[in-house]
């Protein structure tokens, strides 16, 4: 039994699986609402209320009347999304007595977080949607803004590695007085009851929203647990899955997001004939490539993405908490942008939709799909087995490293 518990709750599972099953859900999750699985649409809404709060009439500002804004947070499926993934992801942290309170050495990361969320938040919303709706849900609904989208992120995400390896970014090195290694910490034993509690209380309200007809309410509450409990137990971040490739060369969160896509291609379209419904597709046009550019910068800016914002921010990173509260900035700043500086003119309005569907067949769209991320996978491999630490080596050195520690 304690070696079920280890397994299930202490040690960090396998990506790939993970990332699989996130797809399949997300399928499943889209079948039974008709929405994607997504965050920053509903962080854009926190700061329309938050803005209204302080006596902004929003009522007529274009964005918001094309997101929709009924309701409050706690009544609208996308709202239990974002909070079902925190509790889920608070959960799994607790059981595994991982929760501690930290804070970031270097007071520059306080700003640098804020401004990175600012950014990536309004990145997101200009491309009208982040790594979830535009990217991991948006290439298995077959819209080329989706695909756009990626190449952008992966060109900020360049980008972003570049800025914060320069000197003035990193600043100074914070050196503590102690031992260098410090004996691992106890793990708690009020943590996992806490868990636990947490869990039942958390399955009493999903069975409270079916029980009082609120069906969409529980199933995006129970949906958005089990992706904050994916999220947390295999650290998907998709900041690493770009950052990654440029610093060090690895590319296993890559290759897993790319199997999880692969795998939520083939169930969505699944679903997308056998119910009759229609794919969600979004405008692709210059405001996808500058979103996603500036989403791919700030997110390497604020060091993770809003999947890895939220479970490391129920881990205890507070340095994550401007993270979230500088998404909710960007996001409310592009929603006053849209119209109010004519971002919409500039950007968008030159802009359609383009469903792979429409233009090619179900068919023919899935393989092609499946095509380009499978040939995406045999780049990310080829790139982690001649890239890998490139920065860190000249040709020959890590052999060299290896052979010489070796013979210590």
């Amino acid at each position: 039994m304690k070696s079920f518990y280890e397994k299930l709750f202490q040690n960090y599972w396998n990506p790939y699986l993970v990332m699989a099953l996130a797809g399949v859900l997300s399928a499943l999750y889209f079948g039974i609402t008709h929405t994607v699985w997504a965050v920053t649409g509903e962080f854009t809404r926190l700061a329309g209320h938050v803005m209204a709060l302080f006596g902004a009439d929003v009522s007529n500002w274009a964005y918001f009347n094309l997101i929709g804004m009924k309701g409050t947070t706690f009544t609208r499926t996308d709202g239990w999304i974002v909070w079902g993934m925190f509790a889920g992801a608070l959960i799994m942290v607790l059981l595994n007595s991982n929760f501690k309170i930290t804070v970031p050495r270097q007071k520059r990361r306080w700003l640098q977080a804020f401004a990175g969320g600012i950014v990536a938040g309004f990145g997101a919303r200009l491309a009208l949607g982040c790594n979830l709706a535009a990217f991991f849900t948006g290439v298995p609904q077959f819209s080329l803004h989706a695909w756009m989208f990626m190449i952008a992120t992966a060109g900020g995400t360049f980008l972003g590695a570049k800025l914060v390896g320069m000197s003035w970014w990193k600043g100074k090195p914070a050196v503590t007085k102690g031992a260098i290694a410090r004996k691992a910490a106890k793990p708690s034993a009020v943590q996992p009851i806490l868990g636990g509690a947490a869990a039942a209380g958390y399955a009493g309200l999903v069975v409270y929203f079916f029980a009082s007809g609120h069906k969409m309410l529980g199933v995006a509450a129970l949906f958005g647990a089990l992706f904050g409990i994916l999220i947390e137990r295999a650290q998907i971040c998709f900041t690493s899955a770009f950052r990654d490739l440029w610093i060090s060369g690895r590319a296993t969160m890559t290759k897993a997001i790319i199997v999880g896509m692969a795998v939520s291609s083939v169930a969505t379209l699944a679903i997308i004939l056998l119910n009759g419904m229609e794919p969600i597709t979004k405008v692709v046009g210059l405001s996808t490539l500058v979103g996603g550019m500036l989403f791919g910068l700030g997110i390497v800016m604020a060091g993770g993405c809003e999947t890895g914002m939220m479970y490391r921010l129920m881990e205890g990173q507070i340095v994550f908490l401007p993270v979230f509260i500088g998404n909710v900035i960007g996001a409310g700043a592009l929603a006053y942008a849209w119209d109010h500086l004519g971002v919409y003119n500039a950007l968008v309005k030159s802009g359609s939709k383009i469903s792979l569907i429409d233009a090619m067949g179900p068919g023919a769209a899935l393989a092609a799909t499946l095509i380009v991320l499978a040939a995406a996978f045999i780049v990310a491999v080829y790139w982690q087995k001649h890239y890998r630490f490139k920065n860190g080596f000249k040709k020959g050195a890590a052999a060299h490293v290896a052979k010489t520690t070796a013979n210590r």
